[in-house]
């Protein structure tokens, strides 16, 4: 059995993040409890709600240690890269005898002696340049290029985000590897009608549950209502998840303003971050999930919903096809024209449709999850194999 250190990724600044990471281990001490002990280590300053989350986990072994603690993160790095290990994080992975660490967003140096497989989300700061100041693009440029030249295995969560790596990384070839994540179809407590009803949604209605990142594109969204407006038709699209975008704070406000301008209040329904559980409820109960975004490496909240069985109007990029291409409708997210007449031309399913799409997608999903879970141990044991031959 292989023994793996993780350390938090995303948190409260990156919901996707951390929901990722949840699914992850949930997948890994469910379908691989026999290959591979997961071990996470967390700072003590970390957020009791996400602790909690954790802890629900049963077989995940939590290790809390002021190392971890946000404020060192930093302090750690530039002593990763002066030193070429982080030897506060390799004092605790040896005690507890890891094997194999993840990097995500870390670095723990040149020389650091346990091997490590470097988990890569997406190309987005090569992608979109545009949305990244000096720093925060080289903070992530240095990062992918500091583990390349270490031999890092490169784990990718798409065919699509693979061959973008290779390409701006050519020296990458060889070393990247696809795993795809995937979700369970968990029974949800709630009723998802009642939890619709709580927040004041017609019977129906579509679900948009994204943060409000520029890349995000709920401005096409807006664009897209307002046709319909003027055509007398009356759209709601339920729109959840945190309301900022730390690369541009006036994002949101400007977005809202023009949505009080064009009249559409009404129909761009903002609820906020709203709990977990209730983002599967309103799953459930819409007429299908949308996702207009402009960039993704492997959407969460399209995994979601493929696991629950719910339609989607996506936006046609690559990675979307790739991910749910029997699922979806697409539309071009440049265009809100196109996204007005998917939304206009989409038909709602019965209740009882919706219940065999339910069931159908829950048999596939246990399949997919337990995949994902034996292509990530696999690359686990390849990385040590490896190690072991230098």
């Amino acid at each position: 059995m292989k023994n793996i250190a993780f350390t938090l990724i995303g948190g409260h600044g990156w919901v996707g993040g951390l929901n990722y990471q949840i699914n992850l281990l949930k997948a890994l001490v469910n379908y691989e409890k026999n290959r591979i002990q997961p071990h996470l280590f967390l700072g003590l300053d970390v957020d009791q709600k996400i602790y909690d989350r954790f802890k629900e986990i049963i077989g995940l072994k939590i290790i809390q240690s002021e190392v971890f603690n946000e404020k060192n993160i930093t302090v750690r790095l530039i002593k990763s890269i002066i030193l070429g290990k982080d030897n506060a994080a390799l004092k605790l992975f040896s005690e507890h005898q890891i094997d194999v660490v993840f990097e995500a967003a870390n670095f723990y140096g040149w020389h650091f002696p346990i091997p490590a497989i470097a988990w890569v989300p997406d190309m987005q700061h090569r992608q979109l340049r545009h949305l990244f100041n000096f720093f925060s693009y080289w903070k992530r440029e240095i990062g992918f290029r500091f583990q390349l030249l270490n031999g890092r295995k490169i784990m990718l969560s798409s065919e699509d985000a693979r061959v973008d790596f290779e390409h701006y990384y050519p020296r990458s070839v060889g070393l990247t590897h696809v795993v795809r994540f995937a979700l369970p179809a968990e029974e949800s407590r709630l009723d998802s009608r009642a939890i619709a009803d709580e927040y004041g949604l017609p019977e129906q209605f579509f679900f948009l549950p994204n943060q409000f990142w520029k890349h995000k594109n709920h401005e096409c969204v807006v664009q897209a209502l307002s046709i319909l407006k003027s055509q007398g038709e009356e759209v709601v699209i339920a729109v959840s998840g945190k309301q900022n975008d730390t690369r541009d704070e006036m994002y949101f406000p400007k977005l809202k303003k023009r949505i009080e301008s064009l009249g559409l209040t009404n129909n761009f329904r903002m609820l906020g971050v709203i709990p977990y559980q209730h983002i599967a409820a309103l799953m459930l109960s819409c007429s299908a999930l949308l996702n207009p975004s402009k960039f993704e490496g492997w959407s969460t909240t399209v995994e979601e919903a493929k696991a629950l069985g719910v339609r989607m109007i996506l936006s046609d990029l690559k990675v979307h096809k790739e991910q749910a291409p029997e699922f979806a409708d697409f539309f071009n997210p440049n265009s809100p024209k196109e996204l007005a007449e998917s939304l206009l031309n989409f038909k709602p399913l019965l209740a009882e449709e919706k219940l065999v799409l339910q069931v159908e997608a829950a048999a596939r999903s246990n399949f997919r999850v337990a995949e994902y879970a034996k292509v990530f141990t696999d690359l686990v044991e390849l990385t040590c194999i490896n190690e072991q031959k230098y």
